[in-house]
């Protein structure tokens, strides 16, 4: 719809530029390589280093209670897994501002249980609560619970801690995820109502549009492959070509400061196999810009919490991602935008077993097994399960920290 005058109308900057709208249709036609980005080179150099610390690892262990976070290294591969922090929290002349934080996982082992996992790492854990194979206790851990009602306002505490160790077939024994919804059914919207001079249609539409982002960057089983979100990419109002323009180069060219991942969930199919339906937690709500007349914010809030087993093998994990959306409602009459697209405010996400180290954008979890090599590191940790806090906005974009549970 062709732009109105308006003493509040979006930075001259939304609007792009011949050149500018010329290479965004060249990009769209030519679209990205959906083949997962080659594993870096990086990681021999790190294993190295790795045999290297074993001895002191496993000497150290026996020690230690609890679960590690401390800093990222970005050019000293032995450093532990964690969260990263990216751009702040705000509007960026017209562009929609991204940031993440991510969480690796680490555990105490003793050197007996050190030398049994990496032996056999199914039976190491069988005798763990829940245990990995058969038997009464799996079945009894494993079993569904009720399901929850659905989330309606911020909760006020962490879910309770749930017994049970992740399988192929119960990849989330263990986890307050297994009472959640699964997939898209568990996005629901509220009802559209006029906001802020904001007529209920454009509203709804907003709302539908923010859902179907989220499902197209965060379920979509091609997606979560590796494979380029081409439908949450065409949702994307053309207007805000900077933004798009930022996603695109990541997903050419991933690097740690434009990773996709924070945006987008995908996984590298040749180390782990997707098991279960991803499991979702959260709520929309609508409200009005307290800046502007005519324009309305969509917050949607939503945590996904994904089963992943060892490409071909039995050792199960989870990845945690919550993600928070927030998105325009505009009146058209007296803003720009293009009608049945999403103009994206600004998004944030917190990731929770990443190896934070790496910006070849995926998400690269951390199994039980592969915790022997962990070495001490002090500081806080993060329950990646606690919707009762706001996403982190503030820090060190260089700090990285440690889940205390997946």
């Amino acid at each position: 719809m062709p732009e109105k005058p308006s003493e509040e109308s979006r930075p001259a900057s939304a609007a792009p530029t011949d050149d500018v709208w010329e290479q965004f249709l060249r990009e769209s036609e030519a679209g990205v390589p959906a083949s997962a980005p080659k594993e870096p080179s990086a990681r021999a150099r790190m294993v190295t280093e790795r045999l290297r610390a074993m001895d002191e690892a496993r000497a150290a262990a026996a020690g230690r209670k609890g679960r590690r976070f401390g800093k990222r290294k970005p050019v000293a591969p032995a450093q532990p897994e964690g969260w990263r922090t990216g751009p702040a929290w705000q509007e960026m002349n017209g562009r929609a501002s991204r940031r993440r934080t991510v969480w690796s996982v680490a555990g105490v082992l003793t050197a007996a249980a050190l030398a049994a996992v990496a032996v056999n790492p199914s039976a190491a854990l069988s005798w763990l609560p829940g245990g990995l194979g058969g038997g009464e206790g799996t079945e009894a851990a494993g079993a569904e619970a009720s399901p929850l009602a659905p989330e309606t306002a911020r909760p006020t505490g962490a879910p309770g801690e749930a017994e049970g160790i992740p399988t192929r077939e119960r990849p989330f024994a263990g986890s307050p995820a297994a009472r959640w919804e699964a997939g898209a059914d568990a996005i629901r919207l509220p009802e559209a109502k006029a906001v802020n001079g904001v007529p209920a249609a454009r509203v709804e539409e907003a709302l539908r549009g923010a859902k179907e982002f989220l499902v197209a960057a965060n379920l979509d089983p091609a997606v979560l492959k590796g494979a380029e979100p081409v439908k949450a990419l065409a949702l994307v109002d053309p207007l805000e070509a900077g933004h798009l323009a930022d996603l695109r180069s990541a997903l050419r060219s991933p690097t740690e400061d434009n990773d996709p991942v924070s945006t987008f969930t995908r996984f590298d199919p040749r180390k782990v196999d997707l098991v279960g339906e991803v499991r979702v937690r959260g709520r929309m709500t609508v409200a009005p810009d307290k800046e502007a007349e005519g324009r309305a914010v969509i917050t949607a809030d939503y945590t996904f919490v994904y089963g992943v087993a060892r490409a071909g093998g039995d050792e199960t994990t989870r990845v945690i991602v919550r993600r928070v959306l927030r998105a325009d409602a505009a009146d058209l009459g007296r803003y720009q935008g293009t009608e049945g697209r999403l103009w994206i405010r600004d998004h944030a996400s917190e990731i929770g077993n990443d190896d934070c180290r790496w910006g070849d954008g995926l998400i690269n979890p951390s199994f039980f097994s592969e915790l022997r090599t962990a070495s001490p590191q002090a500081g806080q940790t993060r329950d990646p399960y606690d919707r009762s806090t706001e996403v982190s906005r503030d820090g060190d974009p260089d700090e990285c920290g440690v889940v205390t549970r997946t």
